[in-house]
């Protein structure tokens, strides 16, 4: 009798407010088709990372060496060319307080619609360019996309929600976690959807 071994785990470190959190997220389903692991999502707080880390948004970071933010910017249209990604475009409210979204990320997981929620809030960040962290731009999005915009913003004010996300944003950086998107397989870390190689042979080893 052949034992089929279990599938591993692709965690996902996630904030909406990354560009390239959301490029990441669209090439992996064809990943996890090829590996056969399973994802999961873990919302965190992008800016409470960087604020205990010392990190800082690429924008910022290499605001003074123009020719590694151009190299960056070009590195982000190879990825879009290569998985072909002609949905997205930058948010024209960028940089977008993400911490409303995020919470309703875990209200989301609390009610077992993470991966729905993702998929959406994804879409009306980097391909709708809403503005999503007005409340009232947030609501009506999740209400025309099958959620309950309101119940699910009203939650995002529960103590314990909040107290969630805190708790997700420490416990990365604990682990090492300084930015997102970053991934987890049997503990190894690795950061950037450019890891995705190396995510893979992680999963495949």
């Amino acid at each position: 009798m052949v034992t089929q071994s279990p599938s591993k785990t692709l965690e996902f470190i996630f904030d909406f407010g990354s560009p390239n959190a959301y490029l990441a997220m669209k090439a992996i389903p064809e990943l996890l088709d090829r590996t056969g692991a399973d994802l999961v999502i873990t919302p965190c707080l992008l800016g409470g990372i960087f604020k205990a880390t010392g990190n800082k948004a690429p924008m910022i970071q290499y605001a003074d060496a123009p020719a590694k933010l151009a190299y960056e910017h070009l590195e982000m249209r190879r990825f879009i060319e290569r998985h072909e990604l002609s949905k997205f475009r930058p948010n024209p409210h960028f940089p977008v307080n993400t911490l409303t979204i995020m919470r309703g990320a875990i209200v989301a997981a609390d009610e077992g619609v993470l991966d729905d929620y993702v998929d959406a809030v994804n879409r009306a960040m980097w391909e709708d360019g809403l503005k999503m962290d007005d409340a009232e731009v947030i609501a009506a999005f999740l209400t025309a996309n099958g959620f309950d915009g309101s119940a699910l913003l009203a939650r995002t004010q529960d103590p314990d929600i909040k107290a969630k996300l805190v708790q997700n944003t420490e416990a990365a950086v604990a682990r090492g976690v300084f930015g997102i998107p970053t991934f987890f397989v049997d503990g190894a870390m690795f950061f950037g959807k450019d890891r995705l190689a190396q995510v893979e042979e992680a999963l495949s080893a």
